[in-house]
């Protein structure tokens, strides 16, 4: 399926690199993005004029004008495409099965709202929800809006693990692992069993319009179903925790898909590698490293490695300044980089020394 975006006129040409990325492939170069990690957030709108942060979220009209703004004139290099996320936080799927959200500048949060196992009836996903009923408001104004600006895609919907532990909270959900086992498969149940139907409106919604399968992580699949799993909580438990908690609903939550992306969030996550890219469909991950200490990059090399070896594709989050030395270590087959940049002047630079990496 090809699409027409206004600053993106090789957008074929990009989706097709992306493609043999997946599949661990090189056509011409490894395929980068411009980017630094969670730049997103920096576009903050103190002058919006809303009463609230909340009442600024849920302004489905100021939401996609406010992209649209920060997207119209500018050049996409590379693999960098014009992506707009619908987006209510990353507790949106807990929202819309009973839990309330609290907004703030950058993000937003859910309060837990399981005290004990009698709370559960308390968890009842509904498509009447209001913010499942503004999360579709928030997708038709950007749809209204986006013709040949930028691509809309769905929302982080991270329903599993991470789901359940906003429901009953961080340090309940690990007590109940050990004390309470079998209140957190409950959990985990409840956590993941909505989650095909709801992916599968979205699907249906973007298509018809002509968009293909994309959310924050920009990479765009238009004959297929991507998807980004993750389990952040997974960073505080053990190997065998995870394979007992987490493993059964994310083999379920992958099984529909055609393109799924694992996004470890640094080293504690990384400890589950190996269930992960032993659960069927998911042959890729995005390796998210820590702040301080945890750079540079290099210093991660092993993991990079190992997940080369496994025969699954990588996505690194990387300092410009380590190019040279990271291009002298690994190979590029499977390498998705992430760098961010200063001016086209220095994109242009490091996609002239890509094609040089073989």
């Amino acid at each position: 399926m090809s699409l027409y975006l206004e600053n993106k006129p090789d957008y074929d040409e990009c989706v097709a690199r992306l493609q043999a990325w997946f599949e661990g492939r090189i056509i011409d170069r490894a395929p980068i993005r411009f980017h630094r990690h969670n730049a997103e957030y920096d576009r903050v709108m103190n002058n919006s004029g809303h009463a609230s942060l909340r009442e600024r979220w849920m302004d489905a009209e100021f939401q996609a004008k406010t992209f649209l703004d920060s997207v119209r004139g500018r050049r996409f290099n590379a693999e960098t495409f014009p992506v707009y996320m619908p987006n209510l936080g990353p507790n949106w799927f807990a929202a819309v099965h009973g839990a309330e959200l609290e907004f703030g500048e950058m993000t937003s949060w859910a309060e837990p709202i399981i005290n004990d196992e009698s709370d559960l009836e308390k968890i009842k996903f509904s498509r009447d929800n209001p913010y499942y009923r503004k999360m579709r408001e928030l997708t038709a104004a950007a749809l209204d809006v986006c013709n040949g600006q930028f691509l809309v895609g769905y929302t982080d919907y991270h329903p599993g693990m991470d789901c359940a532990a906003a429901w009953r909270g961080t340090e309940n959900l690990c007590l109940d692992m050990m004390l309470n086992p079998g209140m957190a498969h409950k959990l985990m149940r409840l956590a993941t069993e909505h989650f095909q139907e709801v992916y599968d409106e979205w699907d249906a919604i973007l298509k018809k319009a002509g968009q293909p399968s994309v959310t924050w992580m920009n990479i765009p699949v238009p004959n297929g179903r991507m998807h980004i799993p993750s389990c952040d909580f997974s960073f505080m438990i053990s190997p065998a925790q995870f394979d007992e908690f987490a493993l059964p609903g994310l083999r379920d939550e992958v099984r529909t898909m055609t393109h799924n992306v694992f996004h470890v969030d640094g080293k504690g996550v990384s400890n589950h590698t190996d269930s992960i890219l032993g659960v069927d469909g998911i042959k890729a991950i995005q390796w998210v490293q820590g702040v301080g200490d945890d750079y540079p990059i290099l210093q991660h090399l092993p993991y990079i490695k190992r997940v080369q070896s496994k025969g699954a594709s990588i996505i690194i989050d990387l300092d410009k300044n380590d190019l040279d030395a990271l291009m002298r270590e690994i190979r590029p087959d499977g390498v998705l980089l992430w760098i961010a940049t200063d001016n086209e002047e220095q994109e242009a630079a490091i996609i002239k020394k890509l094609l040089k990496w073989k």
